[in-house]
């Protein structure tokens, strides 16, 4: 029988499958609508986050019904034995779960230190959504997909900095190998490159090639997934010291509040000229984005603590071979170079999660030998 820790692993993987499928349909969403006149990134974007203060609506729930609850439990027991009338109910006796080691149970994030946490991270996770959302308006959907898979390399060398990564030739492998196959997507893809682009915002550029703007925001994109990613790790490392609905409330409702603003200065500096969505397909199409944002990334962010953060942004490129079927689907063929490069993508996806695994199980392994007080090397 697989241990917990291989079936938690596991499951990761399978929900990393499922936020590559979302993300793909997010993209081709988000150029439709911008093809549909509605080319604002950041009010995209703002609206996205925002709505992970959805999840605030479910934990005040829960503590609506824990509080009501606990009364009732207060009133019964005061009632129920006369010669106890004036026991409190913290007074009783610890339940047998309360024998567990103190420090699993303070592990444990607080709400304070849960909102701490995402006003710490809300940015990052703003600025990696908004440069890759409008990156799209300067250059094609494929291009901005492909540079913003690019993320396993920092995130290789940003964990290795703060110890959640080990390097070893498979992994830097595995990584040059997705790399190799991003490569020739994008080298393939480059005749559609210079196809026209949808209308960009009313900002005026320097005198760089726009193309050149577009690949920039998927760079810096990628680099600040892989910041965000690895430095939740290192401060949640696993997912049950999190409540992760609260963590999502937490940054919608700050993202809502503080970046409003924002909206305003870009406005009146002609960057991003603020309007409603005013046709049918704008409003269809940013609803659905808002879903798929509020969905994918609350599962994208689970599965990476079910994992490792490199597992989980080498998991992005597996958009590239997703989107290549599609094509198929819609009877656009790929062609061999972009095959053979969507191939190398999935292998070395699968190489990453096939060493990790391992290597947490001989962990798990030489953990469960060790005599009670002694330490691994």
């Amino acid at each position: 029988m697989s241990s917990p820790n291989t079936r938690t692993y596991a499951v990761g993987i399978g929900l990393l499958f499922i936020v590559v499928f979302l993300w793909t349909a997010s993209n081709f969403v988000t150029q439709a609508l911008f093809d549909y006149g509605f080319n604002k990134p950041f009010l995209v974007t703002y609206l996205n986050t925002s709505a992970f203060t959805w999840y605030l609506v479910p934990y005040a729930i829960r503590r609506l019904i824990k509080t009501e609850r606990s009364g009732r439990a207060g009133y019964l027991r005061l009632s129920d034995s006369p010669e106890d009338a004036g026991t409190l109910v913290s007074d009783v006796s610890p339940r047998p779960y309360l024998t567990r080691p103190i420090e699993t149970i303070n592990d444990r994030l607080t709400d304070r230190e849960t909102a701490k946490l995402a006003l710490t991270f809300c940015m990052l996770w703003f600025i990696a959504n908004w440069t890759v959302n409008a990156s799209l308006g300067y250059t094609s959907v494929a291009s901005a997909t492909i540079l913003s898979t690019t993320s396993g390399f920092f995130t290789l060398g940003i964990g290795r900095i703060f110890n959640v990564e080990k390097l070893s030739l498979a992994k830097i492998a595995a990584v040059c190998m997705s790399f190799g196959g991003v490569i020739l997507v994008s080298t393939s893809d480059s005749t559609s490159a210079n196809s026209p682009l949808s209308p960009s915002p009313t900002m005026i550029l320097p005198e760089v090639p726009r193309a050149l703007w577009g690949d920039f925001l998927a760079l810096l994109s990628a680099l600040f997934y892989a910041l965000y990613v690895t430095l939740l790790k290192v401060q949640i490392d696993d997912e049950s010291r999190v409540d992760m609905q609260l963590f999502f409330g937490f940054v919608g409702i700050f993202n809502l509040v503080l970046l409003w603003p924002f909206i305003i200065v870009l406005h009146i500096f002609g960057i991003e000229s603020f309007e409603y969505p005013n046709t049918s397909k704008q409003l269809a199409a940013v609803f659905m984005n808002m879903f798929i944002t509020f969905s994918s990334d609350y599962l994208y962010v689970v599965a990476m603590l079910k994992t490792t953060p490199l597992v989980a942004t080498v998991s992005l490129s597996l958009t590239i071979p997703l989107a290549v079927l599609g094509d198929i689907f819609l009877g656009k063929w790929a062609t061999v170079k972009v095959m053979f490069g969507a191939v190398l993508v999935v292998v070395s996806f699968f190489v990453v999660g096939w060493y990790d695994s391992s290597t947490k199980e001989e962990t798990l392994i030489q953990e469960e030998q060790q005599p009670i007080g002694s330490s691994i090397d």
